[in-house]
């Protein structure tokens, strides 16, 4: 029978209670009771039952402390073997140098820098043997009871007095404390307050959209057409139709490319009032001969669609996008609509955007909202629909309704191109292209409307490796953006309210 390792049930007496069945039939069962803290205390104590407890045989002593030994060596293999197999994933994955992005910039990778690289991760290695000293410093002195011991245990000088190193560490655990107090407590203190009065003003700010949101459902507010935009277009081919753009980036997008062109080719508009620019930057071979079958097929069929292919891919979307733009006929079109390669917009999306923009000139993008067809695929997916639920219902929506701004989603929206020609056009400088875009059309005066019962489907991420990669995505370029922007958002000739909208986003994501 094995020791029994419940220490922690509670008895009528103190120490450690350990059954103890030897094989020997000669011996017989037999009750240790484990030494209490008291038993190593320095100085007189009156005398009583500890004292008894002093006399108890040394074979039992030597049992209980063996014992406690073996526990403290299976978990202290356990920590070793979890450390070991961490510190091995991590020094595989900095030797390796590679990042989640090499493999979108694997075509300019002979113009990296390799010393600058090798640099960060020398210096993230550094970082890490040095909050892993630091960490076994804290480990020493919690053990020798500097900071919730009992000051007056002998076991703890047991093993540092013998060996002559108490002195040692002691000046170099004391020096260490010094630092922290002088140099490192006052910084950390002040960003543990900046961290907090962010918190605080993000808290409120959503308490403030949740407040709008709850007045536009409780006032029903929403953006309503003008009447005879919605009569021109009931009224035929002689209605308001003007001339649509419509525009689907992909790149490498096999799986979902046919969808995505089938759902913009059924788009209820006339033929003859829109063009459709199917902007492949793929670099397979196979692929791009899909879509261009894809799209020669559709054109068969009577749709107005052309296929376009990069042969120097520059700038990514931003540079698709661009280079699409710089086509001689675009000057013929008045409003171009956004697609990437995994949304299929409604028959009627069209219909019930572009009516927005009449007699509204000063109205420079119309949003709809996304949703999700696998929504309800695993708890990765449900996570995200509420998040994305929330920038959707409450974010944009308050926002469109009472500032008339909002971050462009990069898809399923339509803009006006004259906005986009006054703002600069699409720009290569950072990889939230449309961000950028958005923030340089309402500094010069554009105004966006927000359409929350207009719905764009598409899908979500359902593993956790492309939710990473699409997150990294997402985040990788804001800062970079409001560094390029912030001269252009102090000079910008807009109220100050909506300067503030711009900023404040900005400085949270930053801090």
């Amino acid at each position: 029978m094995a020791p029994s390792f419940d220490w922690w049930a509670k008895g009528s007496h103190k120490g450690t209670p350990v059954v103890v069945k030897m094989e020997n039939p000669n011996w017989s069962m037999v009750e240790l009771e484990g030494p209490s803290e008291d038993d190593f205390l320095i100085g007189k104590t009156p005398t009583g039952p500890r004292e008894k407890a002093r006399g108890k045989n040394a074979k039992q002593l030597t049992w209980v402390l063996l014992l406690k030994a073996h526990r403290a060596a299976g978990c202290l293999t356990s920590i070793a073997s979890t450390f070991v197999s961490l510190g091995s994933a991590i020094h595989h994955r900095v030797a390796s140098g590679r990042t989640d992005t090499d493999n979108e910039t694997d075509n300019t990778t002979s113009n990296e820098n390799k010393t600058v690289k090798s640099r960060f991760y020398n210096c993230i290695k550094v970082f890490l043997w040095l909050s892993l000293l630091l960490l076994s410093f804290e480990i020493a002195a919690y053990f020798k009871g500097w900071h919730f011991g009992a000051p007056k245990l002998q076991l703890q000088f047991i093993f540092t007095a013998p060996f002559g190193v108490r002195d040692l560490f002691d000046r170099l655990y004391s020096r260490w404390v010094l630092i922290r107090v002088e140099y490192l407590a006052p910084p950390l203190q002040f960003l543990a307050n900046v961290c907090i009065i962010l918190f605080l003003i993000q808290s409120m700010d959503r308490l403030v959209l949740c407040l709008g949101c709850f007045w536009i459902r409780f006032k029903k507010i929403k953006p309503i057409p003008k009447q005879d935009a919605v009569a021109d277009l009931e009224s035929g081919e002689n209605g308001f139709f003007p001339m649509v753009l419509v525009q689907i980036p992909m790149c490498n997008e096999k799986e979902v490319y046919q969808q995505s062109i089938a759902a913009v080719c059924n788009l209820d508009w006339p033929k003859s009032k829109i063009l459709i620019q199917v902007l492949d930057d793929s670099d397979d071979p196979t692929t791009r001969l899909l879509i261009k079958e894809e799209v020669h097929k559709w054109q068969q069929e009577g749709a107005h669609i052309v296929y376009r292919h990069r042969v120097i891919r520059d700038g990514y979307k931003a540079g698709n996008l661009k280079s699409a733009m710089s086509c001689s006929y675009v000057k013929d079109y008045e409003f171009v609509a956004i697609f990437d390669a995994d949304f299929q917009p409604n028959p009627d999306f069209l219909k019930r955007t572009v009516p927005h923009f009449k007699d509204n000139e000063d109205v420079g993008l119309v949003q709809s909202r996304w949703s999700f067809v696998n929504k309800d695929e695993n708890l990765l997916t449900r996570l995200q629909n509420i998040n994305l639920s929330f920038h959707f219902e409450v974010e944009q929506q308050v926002n469109g309704v009472f500032i008339n701004f909002f971050g462009f989603n990069g898809t399923a929206g339509v803009w006006r191109i004259k906005a986009l020609e006054d703002s600069g056009g699409w720009l290569e400088r950072t990889t939230v292209e449309d961000m950028d875009i958005a923030v340089r059309a309402h500094l010069q005066g554009w105004k966006f409307v927000f359409l929350n019962d207009v719905e764009c489907q598409c899908e979500l991420p359902e593993s956790y490796e492309a939710y990473r990669k699409q997150q990294h995505r997402w985040h990788s370029g804001p800062m970079q953006l409001f560094r390029l922007c912030l001269p252009d958002m102090i000079r910008a000739n807009v109220n100050t309210f909506s300067k503030r909208s711009l900023l404040k986003p900005a400085i949270i994501l930053f801090c």
